[in-house]
Parts: structure tokens; C-alpha cells; sequence
């Protein structure tokens, strides 16, 4: 398969994991633990990834200086889009309930959705093959995602054709910034794609910090630091694995 196939088809992967997200809430119910737990679990998966294959790669390549201050930029800019989008109503605050709206859902998740899937195109034609500690940490990470959004939209009472239809747009735009980061960041020369990596990664953890430990610590409580420490190992021992 072509390299530029794999990065289809992990786009692909990510964005269906919000789906897959939406269909468990559309169609059973889970309580609001497993929810926050399977979160917490996710965010230790996706820190993991991003130390050991974003930013240690990019600092193996441009050095600690370079990467140090392309990670800050990036963390910097996600926490200003982020405010920004608080300011217009656009996003459900750190620590509240999930914005029910569709504009608001499909503007979060495409903020959080686009790096991250430009990032696998990236590694894609970094490497000619899809990193699987981070695409499996992109996949744990959206899933919740999907799912307590979905589950706000049902009890505001949208159709089930337009939550799907919303979650399908996403999911295809993400395997679209896929193969935007596979032909446009994979082009740039190998400096320019570990700062790009770095920028990413620092925009990942912001998200990170911002929503996904706030949300999980909100509805599980002290559980929320054991879930994640497991998630971070169980990434760390497959990135070894691979």
C-alpha cells in the first residue's frame, strides 16, 4: 500500500473512533464513569505518545532549544483558540458539562481532531509507516470524546441522522488532515517536520491539561490519576514493544 494510503486509512482510524464514540452513546447507555475513566486512561495514552514519538524524535533531530520553544509555541496557541472559542460561546468551559450545540461539538473536535491527525500523516511520511503508540492513543482519546458529546446532543433532543451526519463530517475532515499532513508537512525537510512535530505536541498536552483530565477528574474523582498512570504505561510498554 502506498505510504499516502496509510495515512488515509489512520485518519480514517481517528476520526472513526468519534463515531464510534457516538454510535456507543447513541445506542447503549454508559454511565458517566466508564465515560470519565476510558477519558483519564486515554489522556495518560496520548501523553505517553507525545513524549516518546513527537517530542523526543523532534529533539533527537533539531535539538533541545528549538523543540523546547516549539513546544511552548504550540501549547500557546492552542490555550489562545481555546480562550477564544470560550469567549464566543463556541466550547464547553475546563470542568463543566459538554457543550450540547452542534457548532460548538464539531468546533472542539476538529481543534483537538486536526493536529492530531495531521500529525499521523506526518510520521506517515516521516517514517513510510503509521506510528501505532500514537494512533492508538489518538483512537482511546476520541472515543469519550464522541461519546459524552453524543450523549449531550440525544438528551437536547437532535435527530439521530443529524448527529451522525455531524460525526461522519468530522471524521472524514480528519482523515482529510491526514493526508494534509502526509503531502504538505511531510514535504518540508526533516527539521522543519520535528519542529512541526513539537508544535503539535505542545498544542496536544494543552489540550490535555485543558479538557480531558478536567472532564475525567470531574466525574471519577481520585480514580482519574490511576486511570491515566495506566494509560501512560500501557502506551509507553507498546511503544518499547514496537
Amino acid at each position: 500500500m502506498p505510504e499516502w494510503g496509510l495515512a488515509a486509512i489512520g485518519g480514517g482510524a481517528a476520526g472513526g473512533a468519534l463515531v464510534l464514540g457516538a454510535a456507543i452513546a447513541w445506542f447503549v447507555r454508559v454511565p458517566d464513569r466508564v465515560t470519565a475513566t476510558i477519558m483519564a486512561f486515554g489522556a495518560g495514552v496520548l501523553i505517553s505518545a507525545l513524549a516518546f514519538d513527537l517530542v523526543l524524535e523532534a529533539e533527537e533531530t533539531s535539538g533541545l532549544l528549538l523543540t523546547s520553544a516549539a513546544f511552548l509555541a504550540g501549547a500557546v496557541v492552542y490555550v489562545a483558540a481555546n480562550l477564544t472559542l470560550h469567549r464566543l460561546g463556541q466550547r464547553a468551559k475546563p470542568g463543566t458539562a459538554a457543550d450540547s450545540t452542534g457548532s460548538g461539538i464539531a468546533i472542539g473536535a476538529l481543534l483537538d481532531g486536526v493536529p492530531e491527525s495531521a500529525i499521523i500523516g506526518l510520521t506517515a511520511a516521516s517514517s513510510g509507516a503509521l506510528s501505532i503508540p500514537l494512533l492508538v492513543a489518538v483512537g482511546i482519546s476520541n472515543v469519550p470524546e464522541g461519546l459524552s458529546s453524543t450523549a449531550a446532543m440525544k438528551a437536547s433532543g437532535r435527530s439521530r441522522a443529524s448527529v451522525f451526519r455531524l460525526w461522519g463530517t468530522i471524521g472524514a475532515v480528519c482523515a482529510v488532515s491526514s493526508l494534509a499532513g502526509y503531502f504538505g508537512l511531510g514535504a518540508l525537510d526533516e527539521h522543519a517536520r520535528s519542529v512541526t512535530q513539537a508544535v503539535a505536541a505542545g498544542a496536544i498536552l494543552a489540550m490535555i491539561c485543558d479538557t480531558m483530565i478536567p472532564d475525567a477528574f470531574r466525574r471519577t474523582g481520585a480514580f482519574t490519576g490511576l486511570a491515566a498512570t495506566v494509560g501512560f504505561l500501557g502506551s509507553f510498554m507498546l511503544h518499547v514493544a514496537v
